[in-house]
């Protein structure tokens, strides 16, 4: 990155508006790195200043007349930008949802997976594993189910992939594992929480060819015009970055990132057991969702902040689903996460 940065003030090495898919060379080696026989090719890769933002320029594609179904609890972003597009209801106070909108309940009960049985058809299914802030990573067979009720429903997945390089079991990293998935789901992604590209800002998303519309109109074709109007591609810099994590050096970087942060994990999961705790999440995630029975998420998330000056996040952010629990985040400095330990010890002995 400072490399290309430095380029920039010299005439060979400046370069002015890119692509706005982003730079062929970053297209083919997150191709390579993650989709490498899944029948994903570079054409299908847009690369972005990250998942969030285009989470909201997948919403302008679907435009307002779109009904969405989201996990609850769930990353807010699905939810906000569904609100802004025009798309729900008003906010029902009762029972803390937006109308015209299906939540899609994931508990401990069911396993973080919906009844898809009980669940309505929408256009569209955010879906997101490992689940931020659940931490939950749907199984294969759990998967395939999803695909095959977005086959039949005529939806489209948004598949979340954002924690994949989290995952140590044998849980599908990318949808596109699952045979049909292409004709079905997008697929986006960031290196934020893999390389630490928060303030960076890198990510992509994956709109395979073979996804259409219902009249046979290529749904990527109609993603690129989207991206070409809103978006003047990601920072020539940060996709320097990008290139330089998915060299060798780079993967292993990241590997050593994921993994120091996944030792963090099992701090704070030994320390909410050794109290007595239901943990949940943390084995294929950065986040610990921590149940507390018949308590207001907020009330948790205060005596905390209040009592052991830590900062958590109450779940009921995440959804009504989240009310009763609070999501604990593995992202520190060790020694942070070891004080964070010793002092929840000392509020909850």
């Amino acid at each position: 990155m400072a490399e290309r940065a430095h380029a920039l003030s010299t005439v060979d090495g400046y370069s002015g508006y890119g692509a706005e898919q982003g730079e062929k060379k970053l297209r083919a080696a997150v191709a390579a790195t993650y989709y490498a026989d899944l029948g994903i090719e570079e054409t299908d890769i847009f690369v972005s200043d990250g998942a969030k933002c285009d989470i909201s320029r997948l919403q302008v594609l679907f435009g307002s007349n779109a009904k969405i179904a989201v996990q609850d609890p769930s990353y807010p972003a699905y939810v906000d930008s569904s609100v802004i597009m025009g798309q729900t209801g008003l906010y029902q106070e009762d029972v803390q949802k937006y109308g015209n909108i299906e939540y899609m309940r994931c508990s401990p009960e069911n396993g973080f997976f919906p009844d898809l049985s009980s669940v309505p058809r929408t256009d569209i299914i955010f879906f997101c594993s490992p689940n931020n802030p659940t931490g939950a990573a749907a199984s294969r067979e759990q998967l395939t189910q999803l695909v095959k009720f977005a086959k039949d429903n005529g939806s489209i997945i948004v598949y979340d992939s954002a924690y994949a390089m989290y995952i140590s079991d044998d849980s599908p990293k990318s949808i596109f594992e699952i045979p049909g998935a292409k004709e079905v789901a997008i697929e986006t992604a960031s290196f934020s929480k893999y390389a630490g590209f928060t303030g960076v800002r890198l990510g992509w998303t994956v709109v395979p060819k073979e996804l259409l519309f219902s009249d046979g109109h290529p749904v990527a074709k109609d993603f690129n015009r989207i991206v070409c109007t809103c978006f003047n591609g990601a920072s020539n810099i940060s996709q320097a970055g990008g290139l330089g994590c998915l060299s060798p050096e780079g993967l292993k970087a990241m590997s050593d990132v994921v993994g120091f942060y996944k030792e963090n994990t099992k701090i704070i999961v030994d320390t909410f057991t050794s109290l007595g705790f239901n943990v949940y999440g943390a084995k294929n995630a950065p986040y610990v969702w921590v149940h507390f029975p018949g308590r207001n998420s907020w009330d948790v998330f205060a005596e905390i902040l209040e009592k052991a000056h830590l900062v958590t996040t109450p779940g009921s952010g995440f959804g009504p689903g989240g009310e009763g629990f609070v999501r604990v985040s593995a992202f520190g400095h060790r020694e942070n996460i070891i004080e964070a330990a010793r002092r929840l010890e000392q509020l909850y002995k």
